[in-house]
């Protein structure tokens, strides 16, 4: 049987043997044997390990499409994590300081989508096994929060009334402080006895927060999470950072680069996760599409106590990007915008010339695309920041500081 080795990782943590051939769950430098379909090699098996090869520490490891890297060390990973930041950069050819990775420790994701359906037995919930729409139960996962994995228990349930043997259930889970948030897409329409029957199951099982589609049908308790001295009650499904440990190196990293800022901008401002912590010590003016997710953190704000001025603006900033003149007052910019990345508020930055910038990105192609057009515009790149929140996958979170000449 022909032998391949593998050269590299690709962006999504599938080795790549020469061909290009994908072969998942192998690492560089591994020779393996397989059969090669398309561009990816099937039925693979190891001849030669790497040294960086260890035991999955999940025993779902195998068959769960939720983790892509746990055959790998956790020194491997971390240090593939930082290349792919660095790689996209280089391509731009910019250089700077790389501080130490930040990954989040085991069992510490507190939110997940769990996929369930109904059984001949009952239900089962977890996640879909690899490139496949097979759902697997994950007793054992080693991934989440251990609060989180009493959803798996709250998904079957949900089946078990909500949906047919034919489709499955998407279940997003969230820990909130009073409890777990749920919310459900892909379930059958809403009636009066499907309602009554979620109603109930709500108080049964003691969520908090229970929604169907896009109604909530029972809130117990205010899901609320907290960011620095305020609690926030964000929307149903609301974007969140993966684990609480990678929401504090991320804030941490901001908080560094706008320094001293009294006042800032914070662009793609979600729920509040960055602006009203940097609200203790500036004025802040936040800046996001969704305005149910504004709405949330300016009353999150005014129930604080302690804060300075937070003023907020529903914008969709890809289509109306924040002007120059709308930005000649700042000291600071915090922007932290999807994976697309946020070529044309860069471009406006450029021009305004704000002092500081604060760049928080999941991409590192976009970030570095960006990152370019700062450094062009005469932006010096500081420092970036890698954390690793999505432990175990190939994605990648990224903090980097931007100034002006003279600062």
């Amino acid at each position: 049987m022909t032998e391949y080795k593998i050269r590299r990782l690709g962006h999504h943590g599938d080795g790549i043997a020469d061909g290009p051939l994908f072969a998942p769950v192998t690492l560089p430098g591994e020779v393996v044997t397989g059969d090669p379909v398309d561009q990816a090699l099937e039925n693979v098996r190891i001849v030669t390990p790497s040294p960086d090869r260890v035991a999955a520490p999940c025993r779902h490891f195998k068959a769960c499409g939720g983790c892509k890297l746990q055959h790998a060390s956790d020194a491997f990973v971390a240090d593939w994590k930082v290349g792919v930041v660095r790689s996209a950069l280089d391509a731009h050819d910019l250089e700077t300081e790389f501080r130490p990775i930040q990954t989040s420790p085991a069992q510490s994701r507190r939110r997940a989508t769990f996929a369930a359906k109904r059984t001949k037995k009952g239900a089962m919930a977890g996640f879909y096994g690899r490139a496949s729409d097979v759902v697997i139960e994950i007793p054992d996962c080693q991934l989440l929060h251990p609060d989180l994995m009493g959803g798996l228990k709250v998904a079957e349930e949900l089946a078990l009334i909500g949906t047919s043997r034919k489709a499955a259930l998407a279940v997003t889970v969230t820990l909130a402080d009073s409890g777990l948030d749920v919310a459900v897409a892909q379930g059958k329409p809403l009636d009066g006895p499907l309602r009554m029957a979620l109603a109930q199951l709500c108080e049964q099982l003691g969520l908090a927060r229970l929604t169907w589609e896009d109604e909530v049908i029972a809130m117990r308790q205010p899901p609320l999470q907290r960011f620095g001295r305020a609690q926030v009650l964000p929307p149903p499904g609301a974007f969140m950072q993966a684990t609480k440990q990678g929401e504090t190196a991320l804030l941490a990293s901001v908080r560094e680069a706008v320094g001293d800022a009294a006042h800032i901008a914070d662009l793609f401002a979600g729920c509040g996760t960055f602006a009203l912590p940097l609200s203790e010590k500036a004025r802040v003016h936040a800046v996001e599409s969704e305005a149910e997710m504004l709405a949330a953190l300016d009353q999150g704000w005014r129930m604080a106590e302690g804060l300075k001025p937070v003023t907020t603006e529903a914008r969709d900033l890809y289509r109306r990007p924040m002007l120059p003149d709308e930005m000649k007052k700042l000291d600071a910019i915090v922007i932290d915008p999807p994976r697309a990345g946020a070529e044309r508020q860069v471009v406006e930055i450029c021009l305004a010339k704000v002092p500081r910038v604060a760049f928080v990105s999941c991409n590192p192609v976009t970030f570095a695309r960006d990152a370019q057009m700062l450094c062009k515009a005469g932006y010096r790149l500081n420092w970036v920041q890698v954390v690793d929140q999505f432990r175990w996958s190939s994605h990648v979170e990224i903090a980097a500081s931007f100034t002006q000449p003279g600062i």
